[in-house]
């Protein structure tokens, strides 16, 4: 059985107390947010993050949509009204025989026939694209000094792709934040093949140490998806995708925002879109979908933007667009609020991003609003996973604690490298010395031993390097990411509360089962006991970090600041 890994962190750990907030010697949302204390890890000139992914800032006419990808004011991640809504979907479901908590129906409606005064208003946060030290800096700036109804502080999904992403930052967020970690495929494909899927699975559990049950989620690059895509993720035992759009306003009878839903009886959404979908199809029993809600304009639903609103318009403009949305959905049915970002677009200092501190601004604003007003009660800021746990069992808002997903706690470990900030002198730092390696081009940080390369579809877990005799051992399919000491090879769990058991998936070639495993994934000798330099260079012994590496390892120790109320420093 599955033991959700946010469970864990609190049955294993102290509890956060209620209502508790950030130190007010931290006053700013700039202040407050949590910032790395070291450099990331390098990247070269023509590895830019504004041109790689969902909203190429070179690539604004669409040049990889699909035809449910039109852009809408600026670039890729947008949408237009191409559903035909609920009366056009075909779909029929009977809520006596499809039940929760496997089987839910597409409904406007709350779920559990809970009535919208007594349902919580989720915003639901996520992240697309790389994980890098500009990323996760920018959404913590979002998150990390706020705190949900229950004194938590929020959690957000991040559909994570592979191209210039740092592990350590996958695993740190997964353990110090507990944000949840999602497949956006390897290299950032749309309608993906099965290797670029299964492959970000197996490369984020070995070189990120995430246990296979905890990636659930998809979301499509580009949102394009099909199909196939569904199937595939069927047959993989992914929890849900969200890749579909809600794209006529909740106000609108004809309405298609409707709650997640299982895929029993086929998709209600997209369905003008995308070829062989509603009319029942596909038929995918216990796959939910979990629908991207739009934002909409002064036009209504002749102007939905979805993922980056901030990029189509002024700040005051995009503000007033978001609060109406909102208000709509609060004073309706309550379906969960998306705010949908690729958070290198907020990234603070990135090389040739213009200044985004409005857009930030704007977005504080907005979160500001929304869950401190008085005359809005029960807004939490959630991830997918959240809202999942929540479809599976609907309680009312002031019941919400209750479920474990909801709760919080800090992770009461020894000084072992498993993404918690505080042990980040333990991590190795992944680098070629050789001419041409992949590695040049996108080094990066882990506590699970270096890769003699970096993973491809076709590669997804090479090889760990073994120059001076010392290796570390992947996460163990019996123990959780907080609890794994990778250079002892040792779960530090020694009690029933923080036990767990991983999950089997379909996603090797062929369709062969894997879990996580402890091993070293060598090639050469075994492992050793030794304190392994945490500088590896792949043709050297013991050798030392390149010039580049110590210059900006000593200009971000110099540049940044470590946020003394907080205490903490993040890589």
């Amino acid at each position: 059985m599955r033991s959700p890994l946010s469970a864990l962190l609190l049955t294993a750990t102290v509890a956060l107390s209620l209502g508790s907030t950030v130190s007010s010697a931290s006053s700013s949302h700039q202040a407050q947010a949590l910032h790395h204390k070291r450099a990331p890890a390098p990247i070269p000139d023509h590895a830019n993050l504004l041109h790689h992914g969902c909203r190429p800032i070179d690539k604004r006419t669409g040049l990889h949509h699909n035809k449910r990808q039109q852009p809408s004011g600026e670039g890729e991640g947008q949408i237009v009204g191409n559903s035909a809504g609920a009366s056009g979907a075909g779909y029929s479901c009977d809520p006596s025989k499809c039940k929760l908590p496997n089987c839910q129906c597409a409904s406007t409606s709350p779920p559990g026939g809970l009535k919208p005064a007594d349902v919580p208003q989720f915003i639901v946060f996520t992240a697309d694209d790389a994980v890098q030290t500009y990323t996760v800096n920018a959404v913590n700036g979002f998150l990390q000094h706020r705190k949900n109804p229950n004194g938590c502080t929020p959690q957000m999904s991040y559909y994570t792709s592979l191209s210039y992403t740092n592990y350590f930052n996958i695993t740190s967020l997964a353990v110090e934040y507990n944000y949840e970690i999602a497949d956006h495929t390897m290299t950032h494909v749309g309608d993906p093949p099965q290797n670029e899927v299964s492959g970000n699975l197996q490369a984020i559990n070995a070189l990120a140490g995430i246990p296979y049950s905890e990636i659930q989620g998809f979301r499509a690059p580009f949102l394009n998806y099909s199909v196939n895509t569904l199937q595939m993720l069927s047959k993989m035992q992914f929890e849900y995708d969200t890749s579909s759009t809600s794209s006529i306003p909740v106000t609108d009878p004809n309405t298609d925002a409707f709650w997640p839903y299982t895929l029993d009886n086929g998709m209600a959404n997209d369905c003008t879109a995308v070829d062989g979908i509603c009319q029942g199809q596909p038929k995918l029993p216990g796959l939910w979908e979990m629908p991207m809600y739009a934002i909409f304009d002064d036009k209504g639903a002749a102007g939905p933007h979805l993922m980056d609103p901030w990029l189509d318009g002024q700040p005051n403009d995009v503000l007033k667009w978001m609060k109406n949305t909102f208000l709509d959905h609060y004073n309706t049915n309550r379906q969960p609020f998306g705010l949908y970002s690729h958070p290198i677009h907020l990234a603070t200092g990135y090389p040739g991003l213009a200044d985004p501190t409005a857009m930030i601004n704007m977005i504080n604003s907005f979160l500001d609003w929304a869950t401190t007003n008085s005359s809005m009660q029960n807004v939490w800021i959630v991830s997918n996973r959240q809202v999942l746990a929540y479809m599976k069992n609907p309680v009312p808002a002031s019941q919400l604690n209750t479920l474990p997903e909801f709760q919080c706690g800090v992770p009461q470990v020894g000084h072992i490298c498993n993404g918690q900030l505080a042990n980040s002198d333990l991590i190795e730092h992944c680098i070629s010395d050789t001419p041409g390696s992949p590695l040049n081009d996108a080094p990066f940080f882990t506590c699970y031993g270096c890769a003699n390369t970096t993973p491809t579809p076709d590669q997804p877990n090479p090889p760990q390097v073994n120059n001076d005799g010392t290796v570390r051992t992947r996460i163990s399919s019996t123990c959780a990411t907080a609890w794994w000491d990778p250079i002892a090879a040792k779960c530090l769990c020694t009690g029933s509360n923080c036990a767990y058991t991983d999950a089997t998936r379909a996603i090797g070639p062929n369709g062969q089962n894997l879990t996580s495993e402890p091993v070293t994934n060598v090639d050469g000798s075994g492992s050793s006991s030794t304190t392994r330099d945490p500088y590896t260079a792949f043709n050297n012994s013991h050798a030392v970090p390149s010039s580049r590496m110590v210059s900006s390892l000593i200009a971000g120790i110099a540049g940044l600041s470590l946020v003394a109320a907080l205490g903490t420093f993040m890589l």
